[in-house]
């Protein structure tokens, strides 16, 4: 049993592979300053990021995290806690706020002169921190604490500065700076100092684990209020981070919701839906929808609302567009108001999702409507066909196949176009029947018999 334990902790041991810890403590403190080349390094760096969230190019955004001198502050400060080291404490945090400030104010110049001040996706997605970013950063961070003290630092390092992405959140602080969107500025704050503080805690755990040697002794009383100011900090940034990821869950739950009931109620029942609208921190919510050809009564709205609560959408408004000035200009505004959130490939999707919601026929609905009129018909199959009509001009015409136990004769054939014209409010149909299958009785057995 001692030796398979042994074993395991061999596997484990971080002491393997370990760089001499003077060594490491020296490498910690000279990446802190920002002096010199650093300074212009984290300078570019903060142009770089601005750029890349500016036209909402990610692969410009990693190049900036890579690039990036921030990591070593916050790595020097958890280095410091865990030696209780004050004097190199200070001069991380030091070094942090300066560079913070510079990150800010380069970023918020640089915004400021951009054309370009639309909200990009890439930017709104800094400004939400929830959990799950306390935990990239609190992993990461251990990550990076590790890579840091081994002799072969390896890949690591660039992994954890893209996964923790300092850079992002201040930058995206320094545009609600720049346009005065403080709500921008406060939620990118809070992600960055989730990310600095976690990767700090991080490397002290790290730290503590590996037993580097302490600079100064501390009495119980002092350890217990480094202690004590870290649950505080720790429960101070968690706290806040739980409300908003419970928030993140129960939007995602609830679009779900809405999700189903459209297409349970108009998508599998051949209703296309051209605009749909969700708002849902208002009291009470609000789905706006509005369709391509269908027109609902008050009666049909008022149930449909009933029906919501069926589908666990509770305190929730369905609203009807059906003024075509309206829905117009409803559809205008929520493309303005997107149209950096919307590339043209994600416009080229929305066009071929109407193409296929006017082409996608309720043939099973169809069926059940046709078998009352012609009991005789046992299944159908309909799309649209295209076909060249001259030279350079395609025509497309919906096809109905059908399959009976009997022909219909001309008089029903024309009764069934008719009826299905008026049914799916298109012209220039075609109806063509399944060669129906023709039993072939065996002569021998009736000799036999």
């Amino acid at each position: 049993m001692n030796i398979i334990l042994n074993k395991l902790f061999d596997y484990i041991n971080l002491n393997k592979g370990e760089e001499d810890k003077n060594k490491v403590l020296e490498d910690v403190k000279s990446n802190i300053s920002f002096r010199g080349s650093n300074l212009w390094i984290l300078a570019c760096a903060i142009v770089v990021a601005s750029v890349g969230l500016n036209v909402n190019s990610t692969a410009v955004i990693i190049g900036a995290m890579l690039i990036s001198p921030l990591m070593g502050p916050i790595v020097g400060a958890g280095f410091s806690l865990g030696i209780y080291d004050f004097d190199l404490l200070k001069k991380s945090l030091k070094n942090l706020l300066v560079a913070t400030l510079v990150g800010l104010l380069v970023s918020a110049f640089y915004f400021y002169l951009s054309p370009f001040k639309e909200v990009q996706p890439e930017l709104l997605s800094r400004t939400s921190p929830n959990i799950y970013d306390i935990l990239i950063a609190f992993f990461g961070g251990i990550v990076g604490a590790v890579a840091t003290t081994r002799v072969d630092k390896g890949n690591p390092i660039p992994g954890v500065a893209i996964a923790t992405a300092l850079m992002p959140p201040l930058c995206t602080a320094g545009y609600g700076l720049a346009l005065g969107n403080f709500k921008f500025f406060f939620g990118a704050m809070y992600l960055y100092s989730i990310n600095c503080v976690f990767i700090c805690i991080s490397t002290f755990f790290i730290v503590k684990f590996l037993k580097y040697p302490i600079k100064k002794l501390l009495d119980q009383r002092h350890q217990k209020i480094v202690k004590n100011s870290i649950t505080v900090l720790i429960t101070l940034l968690v706290l806040p981070s739980i409300y908003f990821a419970n928030q993140l869950f129960k939007e995602k739950k609830y679009q779900h919701q809405i999700d189903v009931f459209m297409e349970t109620e108009f998508t599998n029942k051949g209703i296309a839906i051209l605009y749909k609208k969700t708002k849902f921190n208002v009291s009470p919510k609000k789905l706006e929808l509005g369709f391509l050809t269908k027109k609902f009564s008050d009666k049909e709205i008022k149930a449909l609302n009933e029906k919501l609560k069926a589908y666990d959408i509770n305190n929730t408004k369905l609203i009807v567009m059906q003024d075509t000035t309206d829905l117009k200009s409803d559809i205008l505004n929520e493309i303005k108001y997107n149209k950096s959130v919307l590339s043209e490939k994600d416009i080229s999707i929305l066009k071929l999702k109407k193409e296929i919601a006017d082409n996608k026929y309720p043939t099973k609905l169809l069926l059940s409507e046709i078998k009352i009129l012609f009991p005789e018909v046992q299944n159908i199959s309909i799309a649209n066909h295209s076909f060249n009509e001259g030279t350079d001009s395609l025509k497309t015409v919906p096809i109905l196949i059908y399959k009976s136990q009997v022909e219909l004769n001309s008089a029903s054939r024309a009764k069934l176009l008719s009826w299905l014209e008026q049914r799916l409010m298109k012209k220039n149909l075609e109806i063509f029947s399944e060669p129906i299958q023709k039993t072939v009785t065996n002569p021998k057995a009736k000799k036999k018999k």
